[in-house]
């Protein structure tokens, strides 16, 4: 079963844009068979509860939501903003997806949807823990991180983060290869000393 049309546009375009108007539905985009909705953040909540609960389109199901960082990004952009945001809804009904972006820059909040999809709260945390994006209403308490110790510094899913790390023991006892031998260094103090400013593997 594929995704209902509306003459040559998808259902859910037809009902997002008569439900919000053109103001929120700032561009589709058609990519390799998918369709992405681009919307501001503002609109976000609104535009996820909608496309859950239209029973022409029942997308009750949020199979993942990630982060994107494009700032060293130098072609066209779907949005402006540093970071996009992108979640990735199934339609059990139609067995057809959609995902819907939104984007923002560094410092900006986007709500939660874990109150729409209580499977957000997860990916939400993850993006905020290697991005840095704060979700209001699905924040760590503070000192904390959720997959990073602790006592990490920054985040390392950013462009600008450089490569560091130590070395990895092999099954037959070898190494390899050596991180810091490439890599720059960084603030995270997680591993033996500061990881990629000195050599950890003593090699």
């Amino acid at each position: 079963m594929g995704s209902p049309m509306v003459g040559s546009e998808r259902l859910e375009v037809v009902r997002v844009r008569e439900k919000f108007g053109p103001e929120v539905l700032l561009k589709v985009k058609e990519f390799r068979g998918e369709t992405f909705l681009c919307i501001p953040k503002s609109a976000l909540l609104d535009v996820l509860q909608f496309l859950k609960e239209d029973p022409e389109l029942d997308y009750s199901y949020i199979s993942e939501c990630v982060g994107v960082d494009y700032s060293t990004w130098t072609h066209d952009r779907d949005l402006e903003g540093r970071f996009e945001v992108v979640y990735n809804l199934m339609s059990l009904k139609h067995s057809s997806r959609i995902f819907v972006k939104v984007a923002v820059n560094d410092g900006e909040p986007i709500p939660t949807a874990k109150g729409i999809f209580l499977g957000a709260e997860y990916p939400e945390r993850e993006i905020q823990d290697l991005y840095g994006i704060p979700f209001e209403g699905n924040a760590e308490e503070p000192g904390m991180r959720f997959l990073l110790p602790d006592d990490w510094v920054g985040f390392p899913l950013r462009k600008e983060y450089p490569l560091g790390g130590e070395d990895v023991l092999f099954a037959e006892g070898t190494y390899g290869p050596a991180v810091e031998d490439v890599s720059m260094p960084h603030a995270g103090e997680s591993f033996e000393g500061k990881t990629g400013s000195e050599d950890v593997s003593g090699r």
